[in-house]
């Protein structure tokens, strides 16, 4: 079960942000932002690599005492970020990129909504339901 999702633009301005516990909101916000600094770094040993870029899942960023951090870029550079408590050793990776993917098919579809103004941060209840189920695998 993730404890926290974020979305973050290609300039790394915040669209879209969720925890399970709103009273460590603040404390998430610190540990995505430090994960953006791990995200720039892969991207750019992949393309001074000449690595090809279609894998979209960077795998996990950071590995803290208390929460594993998992990084995942669209072809756009839209970052999404997940946060795992480490407690939880039942969580494989396959789990992780599936919970991936259906973030980035639920911010396809939001994006796609022709009252969306691309650039916005993403306001949706809906929108944050559905990604709170998938952090939590009810979906």
């Amino acid at each position: 079960m993730a404890v926290c999702a974020a979305i973050v633009g290609k300039d790394n301005s915040p669209k879209f942000f969720t925890t399970i516990n709103p009273d460590e909101e603040l404390h998430f916000q610190y540990k995505v932002l430090s994960s953006l600094d791990v995200i720039e770094e892969k991207l750019n040993s992949v393309q001074k690599g000449g690595a090809d870029m279609r894998e979209l899942y960077l795998g996990m960023l950071l590995s803290l005492e208390t929460h594993k951090i998992y990084g995942y870029v669209t072809n756009t550079k839209i970052k999404f970020i997940i946060i795992v408590d480490s407690t939880n050793m039942t969580l494989r990776d396959n789990e992780i990129r599936s919970m991936f993917r259906k973030i980035h098919s639920e911010y396809a579809d939001i994006v796609s909504n022709p009252f969306y103004i691309p650039g916005d941060p993403i306001c949706s209840k809906a929108f944050t339901s559905s990604i709170k189920n998938i952090m939590t695998s009810t979906v």
